[in-house]
């Protein structure tokens, strides 16, 4: 068995670009007898914005936890950062939506079971019954919230009522084949993540598939994982993949190919 690793402190910054920025960040991580094991940093050339992802050694560090970022307040405050901080020993508590196809929901369980990444699962929220036997299966919740046109606006708030309840962290959408309104995406701002089932920006909105093959002379197709904004697919992208297709393949085989991504 493998040792357990002390937890880390992550902090993500922004501020102008000003000189002795990476010095003041550094000395501050010193003086308190942390130890740097990442830093990634880079400066807009346009706006002149500073970057920083600062990774530091929690064991022996001099603050606790629930104070560096009261302690760092001056340095912060000195250059008039925007910050976030992090631990690497917290574990996140994920809710995934879904409706009738399974392939992301399986793949995002299955690779927790595995240990591939942590976090918690407490919820699963559906707008349809054909996954409830697979989550109940895994001994994960299931909730059914079916959605129309005239119950829409009442079902969100019921949803929002058990991500509050279940303390959430993150929404996950893994073909969640219902458009948020913004009224929810506003209570979960760079909180929600949606998989998609092409390479954004092309084929955006609804039947990638049919519009990658309609297309004709397409080489690749993709999948994209983006978080939610008011703009339909048009949210930040975390992370892209594509694979090749040619007009050999069948709507069918673009469709099995962009899946397995």
């Amino acid at each position: 068995m493998t040792e357990a690793r002390s937890a880390n402190a992550i902090l993500l910054l922004s501020c102008q670009d000003q000189k002795s920025l990476v010095y003041s960040l550094a000395n501050f991580i010193y003086r308190h007898n942390g130890n740097i094991v990442h830093a990634a940093q880079n400066t807009s050339l346009t706006s002149k914005i500073f970057f920083m992802r600062i990774e530091w050694e929690l064991n022996g560090f001099v603050i606790p936890h629930e104070e560096i970022a009261l302690v760092f307040k001056h340095v912060a405050s000195q250059f008039d950062m925007t910050l976030e901080l992090h631990f690497t020993d917290t574990v996140p508590r994920l809710a995934i939506f879904v409706s009738r196809h399974p392939h992301c929901l399986y793949d995002l369980i299955l690779r927790r079971q595995l240990g591939e990444f942590r976090a918690e699962i407490p919820l699963v929220i559906g707008n349809h019954l054909e996954v409830k036997p697979m989550v109940e299966q895994f001994g994960l919740k299931f909730i059914h919230f079916p959605i129309t046109p005239e119950n829409k606006a009442d079902q969100e708030q019921r949803q929002l009522g058990e991500i509050r309840k279940h303390q959430i962290d993150l929404i996950i959408l893994a073909r969640y084949m219902q458009v948020l309104t913004n009224r929810f995406i506003d209570e979960y701002p760079n909180k929600i993540i949606n998989i998609h089932h092409s390479f954004l920006p092309a084929f955006a909105g609804a039947h990638p598939y049919q519009q990658a093959y309609d297309r004709g002379g397409v080489k690749i197709i993709g999948a994209t994982s983006h978080y939610v904004t008011e703009q339909l697919d048009d949210g930040p992208i975390i992370a892209p993949d594509v694979v090749k297709i040619s007009h050999r393949d069948a709507l069918e085989d673009i469709k099995l190919k962009s899946r397995d991504l």
